[in-house]
This record gives C-alpha cells, structure tokens and sequence, in this order.
C-alpha cells in the first residue's frame, strides 16, 4: 500500500493507494496554521486512521509548499512559513517509524499526472499549479526532478518574462522581488488584478462568469493574465521544451485557457514550430496526493 499526504497551508490530506492505483482511503483535516508539532500531530492520527481503516502499512511519500534544502536537510522556500529551518523528514521518520519521502507538491503533481494522468508515457512533463500560488514541478520518466539544488522546477520567484512597459516593476511578492510568476500567475494574482481595478475582490469563477457576459474589465484582466501565463510558459518551453504541459489547481478548471493559451505563446517561441500540448490534470485537486503516494514507485 502507498500512503500519500499532502501538507498545504489550509489543509493536510492524506490518501492510500492499492498497488495498481486504486484509491482505499482518503481523509483530510485544517492545517494548524502557524504550529508546526501540532502539524506533526495531525499527520501521525491521519496514518494512524488510514492504516486502522485498511489494516495495512504503507509506504509514505509527502508533498509540501517548499522542499527539503540538500545541504542543511532543513525545509527551505515554504510559504507555510513555520515549516522552513525544520528538519521534517527526520521529525516525521521519528513520530512515523519508518523512512519518509518528501518533495515539492509541485513535483508530485507531475509525478501523479506522468504515472497515471495527463502526462502518462510522455518522457518530460512540466507541471504548474496555478492555485492560491503559482508553482511548478518537472517529472522525467515519472520520477521527480529535484535538482542539484533542490530548486528543479522552481519557477514561481521567476519575474514574467518580456514584461510590458506598462507592467514594469510588477507588484510585490512575499518572495521579495517583483511581477514574480507566482504573484501574477496565481488564482489570487488573478482575483488581486481585478480588485486593482474595480475595488471588489471576487473569486476566480467570479470574474470568469463577468468575462463571459461581455463585462469589459474582466476581460481585460483576463487577457492580461493569459498573456503572463503564456510568456511564463513559453520560457519553459524554450529552455526546458517538454513533451506536455499540465496545468493543475482552480484556474486549470478555466476551459478557455486552453483555447487561449497556445496563439499568446508562439510569439515568444524560438522554433518555427509549437505543438506541446497543454492539458488539465487528470486527478484534480487529488493529483498531488497521489503523486506523494507515488514517490516510492
């Protein structure tokens, strides 16, 4: 059996999958947000509820909004700020009993999507979550790829490439530079661009259902934001070039985006050629969970 957990800022969720993928089991519970032991807790009573309910062990494999630095082997580069300088797998090793596997829950997305999604059989799948924040991970042959580094995929602190004068510096991120790929590209980078404007923070469908009926800021915002998205993207497929692009998190569940998407790239692509397609995660919001159960394949 593969256990999987998914720590996020507002959730921690855990899934059990049978050896051929099936889900047995899943559960999930609120993050306790700014306490990292009562985080700790709550991952330990989630195994213990999802292996009462099998009764069987499980391997575990875990996505967190950051990942593990190789030179100190403490959390670095999370936005569930209380999780950085801790030494989490070997915390969750010795509250678990057994070894633990962690990477960026970008890089489980492409993991699960690659194994069993959107990206099965393809060689390279980059995966971008464009969610509360926008991040990425790149799977090769269905394994994650960390980099020497640990930064492989990291493309959120990334300025958008070719900015526009009129975009120039781009706003603040809490990642300390501008017009960072995470702070535009995000759902919330979305929703803070309409506000920009009109002084209404609405959700992302929100302004998608004014987008549709013809309202002309919506519109402009949500041109401003493909145009970002798709000179982002064409910069991973100038240096990178892929065999698919993923999208997963609440702004992957716009259909126009991938109607959109591929015309606001070509401008920016070094070939005279693009045919990477761009498709929506398979497994949903799941897909990083299951591709935290994957790490041990």
């Amino acid at each position: 059996m593969r256990l999987g957990i998914d720590w996020g800022g507002t959730k921690i969720e855990i899934i059990a999958l049978s050896g051929e993928g099936e889900e047995v089991f899943r559960q999930r519970v609120n993050t306790p947000r700014d306490d990292y032991q009562g985080c700790l807790a709550a991952v330990k009573e989630l195994v213990d509820a999802a292996e009462r309910a099998t009764g069987q062990r499980g391997t575990l494999g875990f996505g967190i909004p950051g990942s593990l630095s190789p030179k100190t082997g403490l959390v670095k580069n999370a936005n569930s700020t209380w999780m950085n300088g801790k030494p989490l797998d070997k915390d969750l090793e010795a509250i678990l009993g057994r070894p633990v596997r962690i990477q960026n829950d970008a890089n489980c997305l492409a993991v699960s999507e690659a194994t069993d999604g959107a990206g099965a059989g393809e060689h390279v799948v980059h995966a971008i979550i464009i969610g509360t924040g926008s991040g990425s991970g790149i799977a090769i042959d269905a394994k994650a790829h960390l980099g020497a580094n640990g930064i492989g995929g990291e493309w959120g602190g990334i300025t958008v490439p070719w900015l526009k004068a009129e975009e120039f510096p781009g706003p603040d991120s809490w990642i300390g530079h501008k017009g960072v790929i995470d702070r535009w590209c995000s759902g919330t980078g979305f929703q803070l661009d309409y506000k920009d404007k009109t002084g209404q923070m609405l959700k992302g469908q929100q302004i998608m259902e004014l987008k549709r009926s013809g309202d002309p800021v919506a519109n402009e915002v949500y041109a401003a934001y493909v145009s970002r998205l798709a000179r982002s993207l064409a910069m991973s497929a100038n240096l990178l070039d892929p065999d698919v692009f993923v999208l997963g998190g609440g702004m992957s569940n716009i259909d126009e985006l991938y109607v959109d998407l591929p015309p606001a790239m070509e401008p920016y692509i070094f070939s005279d050629t693009f045919e990477t397609p761009i498709r929506k995660a398979v497994h949903g919001d799941s897909s990083g969970v299951r591709g935290a159960a994957w790490l041990w394949n």
